[in-house]
């Protein structure tokens, strides 16, 4: 049985750097990244912020979509993110309560 997957995005603040990945648990990711647990790309540039994601039926479809959607120009994520979440709010507590 296939667990629900996303693709998610982090930020450091609004209009910042953005970090793109896919995962199957997505609440113990965005805290991984919020805590800085995670050597690399998200802890150097401090992307803390959960402001973006997307469910997926399968981790195969997330990933996909998750290299499909970092060939994209920056232009086109910030329009998927602010078409989601336009004030770029953490979404954490939302998913992290579900």
């Amino acid at each position: 049985m296939d667990l629900p997957s996303y693709v998610y995005i982090m930020a450091n603040r609004r209009n910042g750097t953005i970090y793109l990945g896919s995962t199957d648990a997505l609440a113990r990711r965005a805290w991984q990244h919020r805590e800085g647990a995670i050597e690399g790309f998200t802890k150097k540039y401090g992307c803390t912020l959960l402001v973006w994601y997307e469910q997926h039926p399968t981790l195969e479809s997330a990933r996909l979509r998750e290299r499909r959607m970092k060939e994209w120009k920056r232009a086109w994520k910030v329009r998927e993110i602010e078409g989601m979440n336009p004030d770029w709010e953490d979404l954490y507590d939302r998913i992290a309560q579900s």
